[in-house]
């Protein structure tokens, strides 16, 4: 009997191979009409769109590969990896796909580790985090041909990745904390070896120059996305007294509240705060932290599904998907009960 291939079913139904692709892995983006056309097909001859089927088909393994390039220590110590994790989980065995996860203390073991990771076809493709920019990797993933995608957004176009609104939220946090009459503003910022990084900053300065605030020396001092990287980031800018600081991350600003407790400084009233993420509860801190939430469950999710196209297709018509951000007003930054979340 001969095996039944997607092209098949997609030619029963009257559709393309990647749609009937987007509807047994379980993507969201097909019509209720064309999902119910193929799924009779499915019904009709008994394809079982299980991993095994897809290997024998279409020499696939059914294993996507999850890479974070670095150091361990900062994945569990930083809540985003364990959301982002969670959202490509969720995302991964909906799809029936099996996900491997790849950690690497340094760049030594990053490079020692590649070829076993690559070399024995165990994966159809990477998802790939953007921790820093010039990642030697992502070369050696274009050079061999990997199917692969990025979370945050890549320091080249030809990359197919899913990021959150960064430059537009920190701007719109920023505004938040002008719009409370401050105008000594600093800020506790990500790496800028990082994309995240580097929008945010740009975000923020957009923000001053819009509002015609000077950017004074000291007001901006740069943390690692830790808490401790927080408090000492905030410590330093507090010695140039600034009245509001954007902190480019939750974790940052758990730190950066502490530094400012420490120097016998209240939260807002002297010094209001917004962090970026929205990964801190609102009973984490004391006062309650003003955040730019990004949906970091869901851009697991969107990376999943994105790679999936990657690798059936080998291009999408869309490589780029931008989720974006909103602000959740708390009592950090200053507004009166009757305005928070």
């Amino acid at each position: 009997m001969k095996r039944l291939t997607l092209e098949e079913i997609g030619r029963r139904a009257g559709v393309s191979r990647s749609t009937v692709s987007r509807v047994v892995n379980g993507h969201r983006d097909v019509s209720a009409d064309v999902k119910e056309r193929v799924l009779a097909v499915v019904a009709d001859t008994g394809y079982r769109p299980n991993s095994a089927a897809r290997s024998l088909a279409s020499s696939r393994t059914g294993v996507l590969g999850l890479v974070i390039p670095s150091n361990v220590h900062s994945l569990f110590d930083d809540p985003y990896f364990g959301r982002l994790i969670q959202g490509i989980t969720k995302a991964s065995n909906a799809a029936d796909q099996t996900l491997a996860l790849f950690l690497f203390e340094d760049e030594r073991e990053e490079t020692e580790m590649y070829p076993r990771v690559i070399s024995n076809s165990l994966l159809d493709g990477l998802i790939l985090t953007a921790t820093r920019m010039g990642d030697p990797i992502v070369e050696r993933l274009r050079v061999d041909g990997v199917p692969f995608v990025m979370v945050g957004r890549p320091d080249s176009d030809s990359i197919p990745y899913v990021d959150a609104t960064n430059q537009r939220g920190a701007f719109d946090a920023t505004m938040h904390l002008i719009e409370h009459g401050r105008r000594r503003l600093g800020s506790v910022a990500a790496p800028s070896n990082t994309t995240a990084g580097v929008d945010r900053r740009s975000g923020f300065m957009a923000a001053l120059a819009s509002a015609g605030i000077p950017l004074e020396e000291g007001l901006v001092v740069e943390g690692d996305f830790s808490e401790r990287s927080g408090l000492e980031a905030m410590t330093r800018v507090l010695e140039s007294e600034p009245d509001a600081v954007f902190c480019a991350s939750d974790t940052m600003a758990v730190g950066a509240l502490k530094a400012i407790a420490r120097a016998g400084l209240r939260c807002p009233e002297d010094v209001a705060l917004v962090g970026f993420d929205g990964l801190a509860d609102a009973n984490q801190t004391n006062p309650s932290l003003t955040t730019m939430y990004q949906p970091v469950v869901e851009t697991g999710e969107a990376a999943v599904a994105l790679l999936l196209d990657v690798v059936d297709l080998g291009s999408v018509a869309e490589p780029r998907k931008v989720l974006p951000t909103e602000l959740i007003v708390r009592r950090s930054c200053g507004c009166s009960e009757e305005g928070l979340s």
